[in-house]
């Protein structure tokens, strides 16, 4: 029996884990001077340009030689009171209007100081000089009053549907002191969707007609989803076209969500799947909460950067896997979905020779091989 339990051990012992694949991450666009990047979009004019939005407030359009060190300046915003504290404010968000290729348009992100709060508002390019921004042409389309400095969210994202996405977070502070991401007299906290190419009443935006608000008292009718702390990284599924987000955690859990139309993530009642205990406020009766479809815990990680589903080929096992990382620990995953079946597959693990490396987006580029930004002024790619 003794020799048998031997051969048994030997045996386990001998069968090889199912490790955890290690991706390589490699320094793109080494010779540009980037500060604090935090997104990045393409135009749909064919260009395939690469437009970096780099927090302290500019725009900048990467190289196509990617050893230049050519510097292109779409937008400088510098000039502004963007920033009090160069950690949660500035230049956060940037997305290209559909038919950008005939009308010139692009929506930013950014806000603004004495009082504090968000602009989202809408620019044109040059028409003779497609390389760079008109700021005369701004139309301010929406303002959102901030309270603290942190927790401004700012991802911009057109869906299939055509309209404009905004993401909110709840205003700062801890646990949310306002309660203002279940409060539906406020914009913080929450998913909006607007129509950039219609107006409503005095608004200088439309209202989708299916915005699940949008006739309900006391709710502003721009909310399409609530209960979120400081959503980060939106994006579309490729193929179901579902709203992927990730929303950062208070001192627990980081979350993933599939945000859907009316749904409500918790925030603050909840953290992840979990009460949160942040205040004693009841919850009114009849509140439902959606919960997050993955969620870790701070053995893993201190705040989530949302990704995307990988559509590259440098990577081929990664192929519809759901890539995001940790701003805090520097670890990157892969996860995928399968009906209700979770799997979550850890794809790097920040070595000690790369301790600035903290990831602020995931993005692709024209070929959809994957571009991460890192706030300590890097882009890189992968590869096995």
């Amino acid at each position: 029996m003794k020799y048998l339990l031997i051969l048994l051990l030997t045996l386990l012992h001998s069968i090889p884990l199912l490790a955890d694949l290690q991706i390589k991450l490699t320094p793109t666009f080494t010779k540009q001077t980037i500060k604090l990047p935090v997104a990045l979009a393409i135009p749909p004019d064919g260009t395939e340009r690469l437009f970096l939005v780099q927090q302290g407030g500019k725009i900048t359009i990467l190289p196509k030689d990617r050893t230049s060190s050519k510097v292109t300046t779409f937008l400088d915003l510098s000039d502004r009171p963007l920033i009090a504290n160069a950690f949660e404010e500035g230049l956060l968000g940037l997305a290209f209007h559909p038919h950008y290729a005939q009308n010139r348009k692009f929506y930013l992100y950014y806000t603004l100081q004495d009082p504090k709060h968000s602009v989202i508002s809408e620019m044109q390019c040059h028409r003779d000089t497609p390389s760079q921004a008109d700021p005369s042409s701004e139309r301010i389309l929406l303002t959102i009053p901030q309270p603290f400095w942190n927790h401004n969210s700012g991802n911009l994202i057109f869906g299939p549907d055509g309209y404009l996405y905004i993401s909110i977070g709840d205003g700062g502070k801890a646990n949310d002191p306002q309660r203002f991401s279940q409060n539906t007299f406020v914009h913080n906290g929450k998913i909006l969707r607007i129509d950039v190419n219609t107006r409503s009443g005095n608004r200088p935006y439309g209202l989708p007609a299916d915005n699940p608000f949008l006739e309900r008292p006391g709710y502003h009718p721009e909310i399409f989803a609530l209960g979120l702390r400081n959503p980060w990284g939106l994006s579309f599924h490729p193929k179901t076209q579902e709203l992927w987000a990730a929303d950062v955690g208070q001192g627990a859990y980081e979350e993933i969500n599939i945000i859907k139309k009316g749904a409500n993530y918790g925030w603050s009642h909840r953290e992840g799947k979990h009460p949160a205990n942040a205040h004693s406020d009841p919850i009114p009766e009849g509140t439902s909460f959606t919960e997050p479809i993955h969620e870790y815990d701070r053995l893993s990680g201190i705040s989530i950067t949302g990704g995307l589903h990988y559509q590259g080929k440098a990577v081929p096992t990664l192929h519809g896997h759901y890539l995001y990382g940790d701003w805090g620990f520097g670890t990157l995953w892969a996860l995928q979905k399968n009906g209700q079946k979770i799997t979550n597959r850890k794809i790097y693990t920040r070595p000690n020779s790369q301790r600035n490396f903290r990831p602020t987006a995931f993005v692709e580029d024209a070929q959809g091989e994957l571009l991460i930004l890192s706030h300590q002024g890097k882009i890189y790619t992968i590869s096995l």
